[in-house]
Parts: structure tokens; C-alpha cells; sequence
């Protein structure tokens, strides 16, 4: 996700992050530089313009020249800019006072309205909302049965009525909404290939009966300063609360999600950041201007966390990291986890300061990381509960099983023996010991306890 755009802003901001002195050189150098990423990741050039304006100007500042580090007050700057271009803020959608609440997707085709309503709705759900679809796209072959098959995937009830006209199917699909005690309905309208007159009338006619309380405009962030003309156009014709942004994880580039608040003055409510159902996410600017400058994102990262853990899962886990155990059960409920919160690339980016410290590890192809849980898999439960019993024949074994090397069978059994030092030292308020730092002397418990563990193995 903007990875072209990000790589360049660092390297622009990279000189000004460790000076203990600025002068108007160093700014100016800084900004061309800055001025060219954005116009080469197509950010709106009226835009770049007065953002490159901006940050000069704050840059220049009495405050920043007296600060004990300018370098980083610059960046800062630019952070904070960055956010306010995005949007400022977080921007939620509104909700009817009385029930149902509704909201309007609308967009070009190909944009992605359909399937940005179900995981719409599927984001709803885990609100603890009651959506309902409903499916007024009539234009489109087979966009009834993709609504519908949507619907059933992520369980949540579809409204559709091949034969009537959008303003009918929209009327009747927010009454059956409302008789069955659903409390929010998303309503896909039909799109064209082009902004039209004949698109406009239908969109028009759709609001009027629906008069939505929301209503979202979808857009395809890969197709970028074209995605900011298309928001334009329905900006003159046909007013909308805000944007979902489509496709944000294949987007390197970032110009049509710089460009849209400024140009339109509506902000991004929600971005896809993936084609599973579950990878919509609500729009945070500060956190995606941290992303872009390699500060991370710790607030999403836990959230994703927290999402992907059950709770009697972390409090089992909790206990038994607390009494200093670690199977590979354990591992492997860990790394299950690690899993559902999203491919790993976009989990490490989310670390403040990982950046170039896990250069090559961030692109680790993740059928290669179903590896660990192959071999896990291959161990016996006894393997599992005690990893200490695992010798040389059983290593043999496991890996023939698993279909990997004895060497990955090591570097696993090692990696779950670094965690459990990790887990243990956390659990204790102690910082944990790596390959390569002075361990402490071992306690004459800890080895009492090491012998008692190998007598118990060999019987």
C-alpha cells in the first residue's frame, strides 16, 4: 500500500530526520524532492502545489528553528499535513435516530460497489449491527445472484426483485429491512462504464425514495487522478457524505486518496485493503500518514490483534505464558493468530521503526510460511507438549513427515525455544535474552527443574 510512494517521501525526508541544524538549503532540497514524489505518485498537481507550499511555510517556522530537533519537528510537519490532506480525524458514518439506517453506494462499474456491500455489511455485523442488502443494481448481468451469494457468505439477509425498476426495489427492500428488525440497509445501485445522464436520473430517482443517511461514493484507487475526476463529476450531479476507497492495497502509488478530500472537500470513510470479505477497514488519515513515513501503525496493529484472538484464547495463552510454559501447541495457536490478523507484510509494516531492520523478511512468500505448520502438524502430541523430547530420530522423522529438511525442523524448534525465553522474561517484567547478549547465570532452580524435565522425557 503506497510502498512507491512511502519509499520515496522517506528517502526525501531522510537526510532532515538526524539534523541538529536546518537552514533554508537543506528545506528547499527537501521539498523538491517531496514536491516530485507526490506529483509522481499523481497526486492532483493543485494539491501538490499547496501542500509543498504548506510544509515550507510551517518548516520556516520560529518554532521549528528553535526546537532541539528541527529534523524531526520537519517531519512531524509533513505527518501532520499528510493526515490533513487524508482528512483529519476519523470520519464515522451517521446513524438514523429511528431505525433502519441507510446508506447508498454508489460509483462507476467495475468500481467495486457490490462486493464493497457485503464486506460493508460484514463489518457492520461485527459492530454488533443488524445489516440487511438490498440489491438495486438491475443493470448489470448476474449482479442480483453476486449480491446474493455475498449475503450468504458473510450470513446476513438479501432483499432482491429481478423484475421490478431500482426506485421499487429499493422501496420494498428497506420496508421488508424494517418489518424484519434489521437496523441498517446497504443498498447497491446499478453503475455505467462512464459518469451519464441516464446514470445520474437513476441515482437520482434511488436517493429520493430511499433519502439515505448515507451516502458513500465508491472508487477505484488504482485508477487514480481518474478516480478524483469521476468523484468531481458526482460531486456536481449527485452529492455524497464520503468515499470508500477500493483496491488501497494494490494502489503504490496513493495519488487518488491524497487527491480526493482536497479536490472534493468529502473524506475516505472506508478503505479495501484486500479482496477477502473481512479486509474492509475504516479510513484513519494520522494512521495511513504514520504508514506512508515509516512510522507505523500500532493502533490498527492492535486492533487486528484483538480481532484475531479469542478470548478464552488469550486468557489461556496469558496463564501459560505466566507460569513460563511455551509448546508448540502454544506456538501454534500463536502463529494462527499472527495469520488471521493478514499476510505478514502488511502486519510488519505496522511495527514503528521495523523498516529496513526486516528488509527481506516482509517479503517472505507466505506458502512458505505454511511450512511451520506443517511440521508442528507432523509432531505427535507428546512432541508437542514437550518439545525437549524432540532428538535426533524423532527431528528424521518429523521432517520426512512434513515434507521439509531436518535444518527447518532446527530453526524451528530453536525459534519456539527463543519465544518461550521471550514469553517467560515478559511474563517476569524482565527484558528477554538473545543470541549474541551476555545471559545471566542460570539459577540452580532453573537447572533442578531443566534435569527433573529430561528424566521425565526419557521415561
Amino acid at each position: 500500500m503506497f510502498d512507491s510512494l512511502s519509499e520515496k517521501l522517506q528517502s526525501a525526508l531522510g537526510d532532515l530526520r538526524g539534523r541538529g541544524v536546518l537552514d533554508d538549503e537543506a528545506i528547499s532540497r527537501a521539498m523538491r524532492e517531496v514536491r516530485l514524489a507526490l506529483l509522481e505518485a499523481d497526486v492532483n498537481f493543485n494539491v501538490v502545489k499547496d501542500f509543498v507550499a504548506r510544509v515550507r511555510e510551517l518548516a520556516l517556522g520560529e518554532d521549528v528553528m528553535k526546537s532541539l530537533t528541527p529534523g524531526q519537528q520537519v517531519v512531524k510537519i509533513v505527518h501532520d499535513e499528510l493526515a490533513r490532506l487524508l482528512g483529519e480525524g476519523t470520519s464515522k458514518l451517521a446513524y438514523a435516530q429511528r431505525p433502519p439506517t441507510t446508506i447508498l453506494l454508489a460509483g462507476l462499474q467495475g468500481s467495486g460497489k457490490t462486493t464493497t456491500a457485503g464486506k460493508l455489511a460484514l463489518l457492520l455485523q461485527t459492530e454488533g449491527k443488524k445489516p440487511a442488502l438490498v440489491a438495486a443494481d438491475l443493470q448489470r448481468p448476474a449482479a442480483i445472484e453476486q449480491l446474493i451469494q455475498l449475503g450468504t457468505q458473510v450470513g446476513v439477509p438479501v432483499y432482491a426483485d429481478e423484475r421490478s425498476d431500482p426506485v421499487k426495489a429499493v422501496r420494498d427492500g428497506i420496508e421488508r429491512a424494517r418489518e424484519d428488525g434489521r437496523d441498517v440497509v446497504v443498498l447497491d445501485t446499478a453503475g455505467r462504464l462512464h459518469v451519464d445522464e441516464a446514470l445520474m436520473e437513476e441515482l437520482a430517482a434511488v436517493r429520493r425514495e430511499a433519502k439515505p443517511t448515507n451516502v458513500l461514493l465508491v472508487l477505484d484507487a488504482m485508477t487514480g487522478q481518474e478516480a478524483v475526476n469521476v468523484a468531481q463529476a458526482f460531486q456536481e450531479r449527485i452529492d455524497f457524505d464520503g468515499v470508500v476507497m477500493t483496491k488501497l492495497d494494490g494502489d503504490a502509488r496513493g495519488g487518488a486518496a491524497l487527491s480526493v478530500k482536497a479536490v472534493t472537500g468529502k473524506p475516505i470513510k472506508l478503505a479495501s485493503v484486500g479482496e477477502k470479505l473481512d479486509q474492509l477497514e475504516w479510513f484513519h488519515p494520522d494512521r495511513m500518514a504514520g504508514r506512508i513515513l515509516g512510522m507505523g501503525d500500532v493502533l490498527t496493529l492492535i486492533e487486528r490483534a484483538e480481532a484475531a484472538v479469542e478470548e478464552d484464547e488469550k486468557e489461556e495463552l496469558e496463564r501459560r505464558m505466566m507460569a513460563g510454559e511455551f509448546s508448540f501447541d502454544d506456538f501454534l495457536k500463536s502463529y494462527k493468530m499472527l495469520r488471521r490478523m493478514g499476510p505478514l507484510q502488511g502486519v510488519l509494516k505496522m511495527i514503528p521503526g521495523l523498516g529496513k531492520q526486516l528488509e527481506g523478511l516482509d517479503q517472505v512468500d507466505e506458502k512458505q510460511l505454511g511450512r511451520v505448520e506443517a511440521i508442528i502438524l507432523s509432531m505427535t502430541p507428546h512432541e508437542r507438549r514437550v518439545p525437549h523430547a524432540i532428538d535426533g530420530s524423532r527431528r528424521k522423522r518429523i521432517a520426512a513427515g512434513s515434507g521439509t529438511s531436518v535444518e527447518q525442523v532446527n530453526q524451528l524448534i530453536e525459534a519456539r525455544k527463543q519465544m518461550a525465553k521471550m514469553m517467560k522474561a515478559m511474563s517476569s517484567g524482565k527484558m528477554p535474552q538473545f543470541p549474541g547478549q551476555q545471559a545471566p547465570a542460570p539459577r540452580p532452580t532453573a537447572r533442578k527443574t531443566k534435569s527433573k524435565r529430561k528424566k521425565k522425557a526419557k521415561r
